[in-house]
């Protein structure tokens, strides 16, 4: 299975050179640092070198090419083991050295700058591009090593899986990525509240609905014979007004540009309005004002934040919209426009073009979307599946619109209720089957689209919402790559995982009614390690 990735990584490696070599000393004195934890891990991993060495030397005592290749693969795993040990911090997202250099090494493209800090200096390193997986590809040939046995697999699961940190009801299922087959189900089809792992249902509609290629352009127009100019929200939630794009959409270049195409028609003062029709419905989520989630417009800066942050919660402002054209009147009065203040309007069919801007490809939002779990992204995703399948973008329209999406695409929906794109709704409802159908579909060869689903997961131990989690595990990080689920008695997790064997799986796990979101975390957190250490046979 080949996993397209999303930027040049030729483009960036002279960059990358610079920058290794700035932080060389850093990353050695982290290896000194760490060289216990890496002697524990070789350790750890040396019976089954001896076990794997056992078993492919056949009576004659003679090892084959393709048994040398099978001992191989196993210390390449206990390696790369020691590699995550001694790899220090990239950045402040929780991108790392490890990551950038197994991305190296594969001379292949790199995916999207899942967005930075706000206390990342202008001179620090920007975040190396999105690797597979940093021990095991997800394109790797996954099917030639044998899958676990159901069985075997149970006895490791259902004990994990039986804590009281889970709550009062669980539900699990893991599926082989390379074949579809079910290899454990726990309740596999009741409906729980997922959180945020609906965020990879989200992903796949917009992926499938719109192309992973689609574009949201914001720009602005001129009315004919009128000095009134309009700026038109396209419903990028990614657009930003900061100095530094960091990549994504720039109101500042709108705002030259627009400056641009005013002056070369000498005005110098005009009327500023702006359009947000796109959307239609209320702005606000049926959960109310929250920091997670700005209301919802087709006109936004910087998802409507306050303060200099770029993910997590955050105060927020009432009107977005709003604030965004007062930003855009600044910027334009900054290059010589005078302008009013700016108040709502809807561009005609007959408006004349002045200069837009737009978003990176959908992929790269999905995958930021993922590995940050955002909220405000989810819910414009939700909304663009909507606008690309001809229904209402609202909220009740974008969810109709995601659940008619995944219809389309044959996916098992029994017992399924979608009510927004974030999950932020305790109404929502999935299935762990449905979960794990997702990833494998995102996984089809035949659906390259679907891809940045699996390559915008957070990786355990370094990027997204899973940076800080399986710090203390031997097994988990860099192998798992997974979308979490948190809101009040509810944990979820949701990915895929390379087990021992190097085959490929996906799984989903859904606990409801826990009292202790740390320990509830921490066990669905060994429950997917045990996945990545165990060969079960």
């Amino acid at each position: 299975m080949v996993v397209p990735e999303l930027r040049a990584w030729r483009a960036a490696r002279p960059h990358v050179l610079r920058v290794a070599r700035a932080v060389q000393p850093r990353v050695t004195r982290v290896a000194r640092a760490a060289r216990p934890r890496v002697r524990r891990a070789a350790q750890s991993v040396r019976p089954r070198l001896v076990r794997v060495a056992q078993a492919v030397r056949p009576r004659s005592g003679r090892i084959t090419t393709p048994q040398l290749t099978a001992v191989a693969a196993t210390a390449g795993l206990a390696l790369a083991v020691g590699a995550v040990a001694v790899a220090g911090p990239w950045d402040s997202t929780g991108q790392r050295t490890a990551e950038r250099d197994w991305a190296a090494s594969r001379d292949q493209q790199g995916g999207a700058d899942h967005g930075r800090n706000a206390d990342t200096s202008p001179t620090s390193p920007a975040p190396a591009p999105s690797a597979a997986s940093v021990l095991t590809g997800l394109g790797s040939a996954t099917s030639a090593a044998p899958a676990p046995d159901g069985k075997a697999l149970a006895t490791t699961l259902d004990r994990l899986l039986g804590v009281p940190a889970l709550g009062a009801r669980r539900t699990a299922v893991v599926v082989d990525v390379a074949t579809g087959r079910r290899l454990y189900g726990k309740e596999a089809g009741t409906a729980q509240t997922p959180a945020s792992t609906t965020k990879i249902a989200t992903a796949v509609a917009v992926l499938s609905a719109a192309g992973a290629d689609h574009r949201l352009a914001t720009r602005t127009v001129l009315e004919p014979g009128t000095k009134e100019v309009v700026l038109v929200g396209g419903g990028d939630p990614t657009l930003t007004a900061r100095k530094d794009a960091g990549g994504w959409a720039s109101l500042r270049t709108l705002a030259d540009g627009t400056a641009r195409a005013l002056k070369a028609r000498h005005l110098d003062e005009v009327t500023l309005s702006y359009d947000t029709s796109l959307y239609s419905g209320p702005a606000v989520h049926p959960i109310g004002a929250n920091p997670n989630l700005a209301p919802v417009s087709a006109l936004t800066a910087d998802e409507g934040r306050t303060d200099a942050s770029t993910s997590g919660p955050a105060a927020r402002t009432a009107d977005p919209a709003a604030d965004a054209a007062g930003t855009f009147a600044d910027l334009l009065r900054a290059k010589g426009i005078d302008t009013t203040s700016p108040g709502p309007s809807r561009a005609t069919t007959g408006s004349q073009a002045l200069a837009s801007v737009s978003s990176p490809p959908l992929s790269a939002l999905v995958e930021r979307m993922l590995t940050n779990s955002d909220n405000d992204i989810a819910e414009a995703m939700a909304r663009q599946v909507a606008v690309a399948t001809g229904r209402q973008p609202s909220f009740d329209g974008g969810a109709g619109a995601i659940d008619a999406q995944l219809r389309k695409l044959g996916l098992p929906l029994s017992g399924a209720h979608f009510t927004d794109g974030s999950g932020l709704n305790r109404d929502d409802r999935l299935t762990a089957d449905l979960l794990t159908a997702l990833l494998v579909k995102a996984g089809d060869p035949a659906r390259p689209e679907l891809r940045p689903v699996l390559t915008g997961l957070p990786v355990a131990g370094f990027t997204g919402t899973l940076s800080d989690r399986y710090t203390d595990d031997a097994s988990g990080p860099g192998v798992v790559r997974a979308k979490t689920g948190t809101l009040t008695g509810v944990n979820t997790l949701a990915g895929t995982v390379v087990d021992a064997d190097g085959r490929l799986l996906a799984f989903a796990f859904l606990a409801s009614g826990t009292s202790d979101p740390m320990a509830a975390q921490s066990a669905l957190d060994d429950t997917a390690s045990a996945l990545a250490g165990c060969g079960c046979r």
